[in-house]
């Protein structure tokens, strides 16, 4: 049966609930459509247009999938995006594909300087509030007992003023036009943070998570003194605006970031970290380094849960399990998100193994 308190235990690092809990950022909506057998409607956020009708199925249909599949709690979305037109399509070649990925064009932006920032149309927070509410009080009166809501920003204080800028003219204003660098990210930044307040005092969030690539496999996007900077102060404003309410606050950041983890830890304040690969920053080397001071959640490889044999991913989930669950702290769950192009397969041997091996105290080194 769901329990949020489950969670929570591990979130606020209390010790060993009574199995380990699962965890993901989101999951896509063919996977979604693929576990529930419903139908989900296609909607795009990045034009600022939100068809309601569409919405309420979206959230019927996730708070169904988490229900299922033994989560604790349902991760809602806050409105508030930033609309932008500086996306690229291409057929998604996905088993489940999509109509179209989309992606960011890294190129072009649609705010080139200090006077686009007065011309762009900002959301009005009142009205974000209003929508924020309404979802809220909707979700409340569908979900089911002992399951809470993890409450995701719009995306991050990075990520957004990289995507309103575009990344190339980014990295080049922050050595030309350190002044529309600042305004921008004040203007994120007071959205992001007014939206984590908000979604903080609904009685059924559990948690709030904050979305901010800020690295690759091989680093960090840029130096961790600009992240000081510009990135670190709004991301503290949105931890204190959790905390506020009592509230974990979970980061979602992928890229190898142990240049800049003490800074997130005790300086942004990150109660929990989510994102991870095996290739260059591995969920149990992090387990290892952070796991007395922040939970760690997820972590099962994305390449291993797409393209690795079943008969291997068995043995290799539980290995991470053994590995990252004793002592508390942690949540089972991908490396990133439930992809469309994930095998089916592998990820419901995820769960499965959790469900099988999770069970505190652990079995150590039972065979599969």
């Amino acid at each position: 049966m769901p329990n949020f308190d489950r969670l929570n235990k591990v979130l606020v690092l209390e010790g060993e609930p009574d199995h380990v809990p699962f965890y993901e950022l989101f999951a896509d909506t063919e996977i979604m459509e693929a576990i529930t057998g419903d139908s989900v409607p296609e909607i795009n956020l990045t034009d600022g247009k939100v068809n309601i009708d569409a919405v309420v199925t979206y959230v019927r249909v996730t708070v169904k999938f988490y229900k299922k599949l033994g989560y604790d709690y349902v991760p809602i979305f806050i409105p508030g995006f930033l609309p932008r037109n500086n996306v690229l399509f291409a057929d998604d070649t996905a088993e489940r594909a999509s109509a179209k990925r989309r992606w960011q064009d890294e190129n072009r932006g649609i705010i080139k300087t200090v006077e686009d920032i007065d011309q762009y149309q900002w959301p009005d927070p009142n009205k974000v509030q209003e929508s924020y509410l309404a979802l809220y009080e909707f979700v409340k009166s569908i979900l089911p007992d002992g399951m809470k809501i993890v409450a995701n920003t719009p995306g991050g204080v990075l990520e957004n003023v990289m995507w309103l800028m575009g990344a190339v003219p980014f990295f080049k204003a922050l050595y030309s036009d350190p002044r529309l660098i600042r305004q921008l990210f004040e203007k994120v930044g007071k959205l992001i943070s007014f939206c984590c307040g908000l979604a903080s005092e609904g009685e059924i969030v559990g948690a709030v998570a904050l979305g901010d690539d800020m690295g690759y496999k091989g680093g960090l996007m840029i130096s961790p003194e600009t992240l000081r900077k510009y990135v670190f102060p709004w991301q503290k404003r949105c931890v204190e605006e959790v905390h506020k309410h009592g509230k974990p606050f979970i980061l979602h950041s992928c890229g190898d970031l142990k240049a800049i983890m003490d800074d997130l830890i005790d300086y942004v304040g990150i109660d929990a970290k989510h994102s991870y690969e095996d290739s260059s920053y591995p969920v149990i080397e992090y387990k290892k380094r952070y796991g007395d001071r922040i939970a760690i959640l997820g972590g099962v490889d994305m390449d291993k849960l797409s393209r690795m044999p079943n008969k291997d991913f068995q043995a290799y989930v539980q290995k991470i399990l053994f590995e990252c669950a004793p002592g508390g702290g942690y949540c089972l769950g991908c490396g990133n998100s439930v992809a469309n192009y994930v095998k089916l397969e592998n990820y419901l041997t995820m769960l499965e193994t959790g469900r099988k091996y999770g069970k505190y105290p652990l079995r150590i080194g039972d065979p599969l």
